[in-house]
C-alpha cells in the first residue's frame, strides 16, 4: 500500500526542484516506518513503539480481525507491506483509520509483555506521562489506563499509583486518544511487575476550614442536606371576598 499520500510526500516535478539538504530530508522521512511515524504523531506521546515481530505472530492478534474493518489492508499498512492494488480516496482514508484503530488495540497487548511493559517503564521513569494534579501527591508521575477494555467506550485518563485514582490528562490532545489502546490492566500490571515503582501512600490530605476552625462534619452534612432539598412550593387560597389578590392564605407544601 503507497503510503506517499499520508505522509505528505512531495511529487516528481517538486523532488527535482529541492536542494540536496531537501532531499537528504526526504530520504530520511521516506525510511520512517509506518509505526515510526504514528508514535510520532503530536498526541500520540503516550504509545511506544510494538515490535513488528509482535505483529507478525498470528497469535498475538487472535480475535482482532472481526474488530477492524478492512483487517488485511490495515495490517499491510502497520507493517508497510506494499501492494499495487488501486483505491480510492474514501477507501484509503478508512484503511488509515483502521490501520490506526488495529494499531492501538495491538498496542494494549503488546504493553503487558515484558519488553512492552519495559518500554512503558522508561517513559514513566521520565515522566512522559505526566504527573498527578492532586496536591498532596507531591508531582507523582502517572501512568496511562483506560477505563474500558472495548474501543470507543471511553478515552484514555491517568492513573496516580500514590493516591490510586484517576484523571483527565493535562493536554487536550491526549483527550482523544481511546482508553482501550492502554487497556484497564496496564498500570497495575506493571507496579505488580516493577514493585520499586510502587510510591508510598500520601501522609497529608486536605481539611476544609473557617477562619482556621475546621468544619464538623455534622455541619457539613447539614449544609448537604439542604442543598439537595426541594424548594418549597406555595398555594395561595382564596378568601371570601371574592378572590381579591393577595386577600387569601399561603400554605407551605
Amino acid at each position: 500500500m503507497n503510503r506517499s499520500a499520508k505522509r505528505g510526500d512531495k511529487t516528481k516535478k517538486e523532488q527535482v526542484e529541492v536542494d540536496t539538504d531537501s532531499e537528504d530530508e526526504e530520504l530520511t522521512s521516506e525510511d520512517t516506518t509506518w509505526i515510526q511515524w504514528f508514535c510520532g504523531l503530536r498526541g500520540n506521546e503516550f504509545f511506544v513503539e510494538v515490535d513488528p515481530e509482535y505483529i507478525q505472530d498470528d497469535f498475538n492478534l487472535t480475535g482482532l480481525r472481526s474488530m477492524v474493518p478492512n483487517y488485511d489492508f490495515a495490517l499491510d499498512m502497520i507493517l508497510d507491506a506494499e501492494t499495487d492494488e488501486a483505491l480510492t480516496e474514501d477507501q484509503q482514508e478508512s484503511i488509515e483509520s483502521a490501520a490506526e484503530m488495529l494499531y492501538g488495540l495491538i498496542h494494549a497487548r503488546y504493553i503487558l509483555t515484558n519488553r512492552g511493559l519495559s518500554s512503558m517503564v522508561e517513559k514513566y521513569n521520565a515522566m512522559e506521562f505526566g504527573r498527578c494534579p492532586r496536591v498532596y501527591c507531591q508531582g507523582q508521575a502517572v501512568l496511562p489506563v483506560g477505563q474500558s477494555d472495548i474501543p470507543r467506550m471511553n478515552t484514555v485518563k491517568l492513573f496516580c499509583p500514590r493516591c490510586e485514582d484517576i484523571y483527565y490528562p493535562k493536554y487536550t490532545r491526549h483527550n482523544q486518544v481511546d482508553g482501550a489502546y492502554f487497556g484497564t490492566t496496564f498500570p497495575h500490571l506493571l507496579l505488580q511487575m516493577y514493585p520499586e515503582l510502587i510510591p508510598p501512600k500520601p501522609q497529608l490530605s486536605y481539611v476544609p476550614r473557617i477562619y482556621g476552625f475546621k468544619i464538623h462534619k455534622s455541619a457539613r452534612a447539614r449544609g448537604l442536606a439542604q442543598s439537595n432539598a426541594p424548594p418549597q412550593q406555595t398555594t395561595t387560597i382564596a378568601g371570601n371576598n371574592g378572590g381579591t389578590p393577595g386577600a387569601g392564605s399561603v400554605v407551605k407544601k
